[in-house]
């Protein structure tokens, strides 16, 4: 799991090493002058070469953490910690950095043709937006966590395909979520799946959602044709039901207010009559009867 490394201030340390330099500068000055006959130069030269490394080390470990970036540390191959603190810093000089970022990315997936849940072949594409919440796991768990990534989402976008039909149909008598009308239950389906997958390498899902489906080229007419079809039948229904409920209705009137007596025969042909007015897609054209009602 990710842990915090410590860090001293970068200008505190850049401060020491320019005082380390200078300090190299004048041991190395006075050991060639030979300040201390007594003594002889040894002393210097020795001290030159420990502020030259003291020098060298304060300096060797400065580095910058930029704005949503972290810098995840290696001690000769032993995690050190990861670095969130922004600024100029400075750590061991012996750690490795290694930069992550932590910026929330988009992910546009191609267009993927798979197989939904009844057969039918379908295209469909998903936009991902996620960061790394785990720099451990993202630096030490996969091997390339932003291929990862994109492996991982196209492959839950086909298992999501895979699993649900595209639309219902009332004539085959499915019910249920389809890819087509229940965008929330499948947007949170995605989500749920893609952070599953890609919790493994420490990156969080923001938000995921899909932004292409229809039905593959090669059926696309087909489907659509049987979509108008289920629609016409759905509307021939709705005005059917509705004309004999009128049809009920008006007959049920006239029979409580006695306007009017008809036997089986007449009843049937004025239902007839009435049903063809109501459900003709055209306007009527009535013909007025001048006899009697039974001429």
């Amino acid at each position: 799991m990710e842990k915090k490394t410590t860090v001293l201030s970068g200008y505190l340390m850049l401060a020491a090493g320019v005082l380390f330099g200078i300090l190299t500068a004048v041991s190395v000055r006075y050991a060639d002058l030979g300040f201390s006959p007594a003594v002889g130069n040894w002393p210097f030269f020795i001290l030159a070469i420990v502020f030259f490394i003291l020098t060298m080390l304060a300096l060797a470990g400065l580095f910058t953490v930029n704005p949503n970036d972290a810098k995840v540390m290696l001690l000769f191959g032993k995690y050190g910690g990861t670095v969130r603190d922004n600024g100029f810093l400075w750590a061991n000089p012996f750690l490795s950095k290694r930069k992550i970022s932590l910026r929330a990315r988009n992910l546009s997936g191609e267009k993927l043709k798979v197989n939904d849940k009844l057969g039918n072949p379908i295209d469909i594409g998903a936009v991902i937006v996620w960061k790394v919440e785990d720099t451990f796991k993202a630096a030490f768990e996969v091997d390339d966590y932003e291929q990862y990534v994109v492996i991982q989402s196209e492959a839950a976008v086909r298992h999501l395909a895979q699993s649900y039909p595209y639309d219902s149909f009332e004539d085959e008598g499915q019910e249920g979520l389809t890819l087509r009308s229940s965008t929330e239950q499948v947007r949170t389906l995605l989500e749920t799946e893609l952070g599953e997958r890609l919790g493994r390498a420490g990156v969080k899902v923001i938000e995921a959602r899909l932004t292409h489906l229809a039905y593959a080229p090669e059926i696309a007419e087909a489907m659509l044709r049987r979509q108008q079809a289920t629609a016409v039948v759905a509307a021939r229904t709705r005005i059917v039901q509705g004309a004999v409920s009128m049809v009920e209705m008006a007959l049920c009137q006239l029979s409580e207010k006695n306007l009017v007596e008809l036997d089986d025969e007449r009843r049937a042909a004025m239902v007839t009559n009435l049903l063809v007015v109501l459900c003709s897609e055209s306007a009527a054209s009535p013909v007025i009867n001048t006899g009697t009602l039974y001429h």
